[in-house]
């Protein structure tokens, strides 16, 4: 084999082996996610338990819970987009139970409708503590004097509200609101792009080495032409 072509080939040989090597990198991460993913899906539809005295975000983050008492009246507007029913609010609102204030997302409303007044009596509602992540660089700053909200800020929520920093996502009330479906936690929210990332490296791969060929090719036929 000559020389020229020898050292073209051995770059070649040695980039699509890395590029295949962080493909199966990928492969290996995207197992790992689902695991994770799983194991997040369980959690989140595991029986509820009672609402925690001292609550921890990080240890309590999708803890499934059950907590009666009576939904205020006032109610947060945070604009949010539906499939296949377009743009509407999840209505937030505060919770008081057993002398402690949380807040509630009830869940959506179109943007065309009226939020309707809450269950005059208490509820038992069925949901998850959540602490979103909704905020991006782009996002605008909530608008709190107009009462549209951007993004679900707990902390300012909670201040806005006066309740606890604490966050109850509803999945199921016992006394069902009219014009309110709710929106529960689920793991659609968190990234799982191991999968994109993998066939991005696999065709790297396969167009290195098709240009590597179509480069050695050349100067094949170069050398022939100046014989």
């Amino acid at each position: 084999m000559r020389k020229s072509v020898l050292i073209p080939l051995i770059f070649g040989i040695a980039g699509v082996a890395v590029l295949v090597r962080l493909g199966q990198w990928q492969v290996e991460r995207l197992a790992w996610k689902e695991g994770v993913l799983a194991d997040i899906a369980a959690h989140i539809s595991a029986d509820p338990v009672a609402l925690p005295e001292m609550v921890e975000p990080e240890r309590d983050r999708y803890l499934p819970v059950a907590v009666t008492g009576r939904i205020g009246d006032t109610a947060l507007r945070v604009l949010v987009s539906q499939k296949q029913v377009g743009a509407g609010y999840r209505v937030i609102s505060p919770l008081e139970t057993d002398g402690r204030r949380v807040l509630l997302d009830r869940g959506f409303v179109k943007v065309s409708a009226d939020i309707p007044a809450p269950p005059e009596e208490a509820v038992t509602v069925q949901g998850n503590l959540h602490w979103p992540d909704e905020r991006l660089s782009s996002t605008p700053e909530n608008d709190v004097a107009g009462n549209i909200w951007f993004a679900r800020d707990i902390a300012q929520m909670a201040e806005v509200l006066g309740t606890e920093p604490v966050l109850v996502v509803t999945r199921k009330l016992s006394e069902p609101e009219v014009g309110v479906s709710p929106l529960p936690v689920d793991t659609s929210g968190i990234p799982n792009d191991h999968l994109s990332y993998a066939i991005t490296w696999f065709s790297l791969a396969v167009i290195w080495a098709a240009m590597t060929g179509f480069f050695i090719w050349r100067m094949r036929q170069a050398e022939r032409g100046r014989t």
